[in-house]
């Protein structure tokens, strides 16, 4: 993105920081770095409108075309709407058509028109988005894994067609890798997704372990909360040992980049672990020396 944004969309890209991975760490081409802060201020705004995380005042609303006062400024499936109409706007201005309104929207231009992203990915992310305001329940994993082919797997693929690395075998790949994210971001967030009223815990896992969402509530996790905490970062785990050949043929800044979400995920995961699997105290999250020891070690390890 290019000049100064408006506080809104600083306050959206701010959010880059607490991630479980570096977005766009400084090592990266500069326009790998722009395209890579437009993909994530597109996904973090995403979110942001599904889970009702926009700064007050309405100002994201306005600019995406509501008027002040409507009433539908509050109405998240009416605000995806309306986003989706600027991502339409995006494509149809990188054509030479009216450009979008939001600022977020406008950067992610060059990106578009640099890497020739498709619409495709970005409205997976904002369907994952509808999906939220009609589903607070996963009965199965499978499902719950379909939820992450919405929400998390776009963007992986949109990181492969920024640095020009698509190809079949990497975005699958690719999709384990994120999938994983997801999953230890869910787990990272169970107190505050309960608080939404929403679980991304497959029931039929809860019921194998016998928790039930009684147990989520508590201040502490219980032995049966712990036993299946570990079991699903296991999994994660597990997917993120799938998707590591993702590093496999690519070397220099881009090795690091691929080496800094698989290292992510697996400094997180061990975050949780090391917190004996309690995900209710407060998440688990893992230090800057815990990110670049697992980085270090998936670079040494080459997977």
């Amino acid at each position: 993105m290019t000049g100064a944004a408006p506080p809104a969309s600083e306050a959206v890209l701010a959010k880059a920081a607490h991630e479980n991975f570096p977005v766009a760490p400084r090592f990266l081409p500069r326009a790998w770095r722009d395209d890579l802060m437009a993909v994530y201020g597109f996904a973090r705004l995403v979110d942001d409108i599904g889970d009702g995380d926009l700064a007050p005042g309405g100002a994201d609303a306005a600019l995406l075309g509501i008027a002040p006062g409507d009433p539908s400024a509050e109405d998240r499936l009416v605000l995806l709407d309306a986003l989706e109409a600027d991502l339409h706007r995006v494509f149809a201005s990188a054509r030479g058509s009216t450009p979008p309104s939001h600022p977020l929207m406008r950067g992610l231009i060059p990106a578009v028109r640099r890497g020739g992203l498709t619409p495709a990915p970005f409205q997976d992310l904002i369907e994952a988005n509808r999906l939220d305001q009609r589903k607070r329940r996963y009965a199965t994993s499978d499902e719950l894994l379909g939820y992450c082919e919405l929400s998390a797997n776009p963007v992986g693929r949109l990181v492969l067609a920024v640095t020009g690395t698509a190809s079949p075998e990497r975005a699958r790949r690719s999709d384990a890798v994120c999938t994983a994210l997801q999953l230890i971001e869910h787990l990272q967030d169970v107190a505050e997704d309960l608080r939404r009223d929403r679980i991304y815990l497959p029931a039929d896992a809860m019921a194998r372990f016998r928790v039930t969402e009684d147990d989520l509530a508590a201040p502490t996790a219980n032995a049966s909360v712990r036993t299946l905490v570990a079991w699903l970062n296991d999994r994660a785990r597990r997917l993120l040992d799938e998707g590591a050949p993702l590093m496999s043929g690519v070397s220099g800044r881009l090795r690091l980049l691929l080496a800094g979400f698989i290292g992510g995920g697996r400094a997180a995961a061990q975050a949780i672990a090391d917190a004996r699997y309690d995900v209710l105290a407060g998440p688990p999250t893992a230090s800057r020396s815990g990110l670049l020891r697992a980085m270090a070690t998936t670079l040494r390890r080459g997977s």
